[in-house]
């Protein structure tokens, strides 16, 4: 199965400190690991899961074994990183914080006046943070699922700047 994992550009796990093997002209090499979702296993991510997870590099990750849902990630026995995604570059985070101010302002402006006090961010807030503001606001205007609709538009948006597969 592929999927994606979010890294410090060196192959760091931000919450594990695991440091994988990056791929070169062919993919890396093998990580196995028990499964014990949100503490062990290879934690990886759906396309519709990256808004939730963005950081510094996304890596392809090609997972094997059983793989389970959990959230807003998926969690296997074993997997390899692939290739980085490049288009994930300073370019496409700058376009992707620009399109969440610019939802975040669009969706204050149709919220409670309470809600404008959100949008005085800029780009150089960065793509993680951003996004996060645009999908409360959501949510304080319209609810969970107008939260999750935010996200899913923030993953659309990802998914095709950064021709991703699955």
């Amino acid at each position: 199965m592929i999927a994606y994992k979010v890294l410090e550009t060196d192959g760091t796990g931000r919450l594990s400190g695991f440091r994988w093997p990056l791929p070169g002209a062919d993919p890396g090499a093998w990580v196995d690991a028990d499964v014990v979702p949100c503490r062990s296993g290879v934690h990886a991510l759906r396309p519709v899961d990256l808004p939730y997870w963005l950081g510094p590099a996304i890596f392809e990750i090609e997972l094997d074994g059983s793989v389970e849902e959990v959230g807003h990630k998926i969690v296997g026995p074993r997997g390899r990183l692939v290739r980085q995604v490049v288009e994930w570059n300073d370019d496409a985070k700058n376009a992707f914080s620009a399109l969440c101010i610019d939802r975040a302002r669009e969706l204050a402006s149709a919220g409670p006046a309470t809600l404008g006090d959100w949008v005085n961010s800029s780009v150089e807030t960065g793509p993680i943070l951003l996004g996060y503001i645009a999908e409360r606001i959501a949510e304080e205007a319209g609810g969970a699922a107008a939260a999750r609709a935010e996200r899913e538009l923030q993953a659309r948006w990802l998914a095709e700047r950064l021709d991703l597969r699955g």
